[in-house]
């Protein structure tokens, strides 16, 4: 199976070929991928070198004259780093783009904290108006990705992990998918953590739902779900800095009592870098860890 960097570059390349509006800016990262569609449109897609500011500011340029931008590197350096460029290239400015990440909350653990950005959802939601998609998998991302560079002038965020599923399902624009139900609490799994979810629910009385977009926040499933159980009992869990989308939660449950647990990357930074595996069993987030955590929350 393709990665979903890999399935990123092999539909953006095809879309350049279709869509004369689409343009692909890059810093470096991802260069080859583009190889071929750069020979093909050398006018739109554009490398401007280690220089992540300059990337957005190129992005949020060519929206105001009129382009579709697909702007794309780490999570760390597009979110992190150029967030002020974020802010007011696209936000200030009234321009749209898809913004495509990779690295997530730690896919690449050899490169170390510099490239690690688990609050990168966290920090976009500080801003009006953003989609943020979070596939599971490269044929879910493929979907995504489709959707986001026709989106009009929308500003849409596509995080990309190396973590996956494994298996795709069905993307039902910004709806949360009712994976199974059940009567004792609810679980909203995201993206990649689905898998883990459901190995760690496995025989518990659970609703599980699944969510790649996360923003809007989809309180309308979400209540329907807490409508048919025994007590408002919710748990999100989710690949980034835990709480992310707690308060979303909260707002959508607000006639509702209730009690949510976020569980995600934890803020404090686990220094020895070791694999992903290490990384998801050191935040908590591995599908034993992940059964301990939600049993004590629903029995305590």
């Amino acid at each position: 199976m393709d990665t979903m960097r890999e399935r990123f570059a092999a539909v953006t390349s095809r879309l350049l070929d279709e869509d004369p509006r689409l343009a692909v800016v890059l810093a470096d990262i991802g260069v080859d991928g583009f190889a071929g569609a750069a020979r093909a449109h050398p006018e739109r897609v554009i490398n401007v070198g280690i220089r992540e500011q300059l990337l957005l500011g190129v992005g949020g340029g060519l929206a105001l004259a009129g382009m579709r931008p697909v702007v794309h590197t780490f999570a760390s350096f597009l979110v992190e780093r150029a967030f002020e460029q974020v802010k007011l290239d696209f936000g200030h400015q009234g321009t749209g783009g898809v913004l495509v990440s990779a690295g997530g909350s730690y896919d690449w653990p050899a490169g170390g904290f510099t490239h690690m950005a688990p609050g990168d959802v966290a920090l976009l939601d500080t801003l009006d108006g953003w989609t943020v998609h979070v596939p599971g998998h490269p044929d879910e991302a493929e979907t995504l990705l489709r959707h986001a560079a026709a989106a009009g002038d929308d500003r849409v965020y596509v995080r990309l992990s190396a973590q996956v599923n494994g298996a795709p399902r069905a993307v039902a624009g910004d709806r949360f998918e009712t994976v199974r139900e059940g009567r004792a609490g609810v679980v909203v799994a995201v993206g990649p953590m689905l898998d883990p979810v459901l190995a760690a629910v496995e025989g518990m009385d659970l609703t599980v739902l699944y969510a790649t977009t996360v923003r809007p926040f989809d309180g309308r499933t979400l209540r329907a779900a807490v409508g048919s159980q025994r007590a408002a009992e919710v748990v999100l869990v989710e690949p980034y800095l835990a709480g992310t989308s707690t308060a979303a939660a909260n707002d959508a449950l607000a006639e509702v009592p209730h009690r949510v647990l976020g569980l995600g990357v934890a803020r404090r930074e686990l220094r020895r870098y070791g694999t992903i595996e290490e990384h998801l069993a050191g935040q908590g987030l591995d599908p034993a860890s992940l059964r301990t955590r939600i049993s004590g929350f629903l029995n305590g």
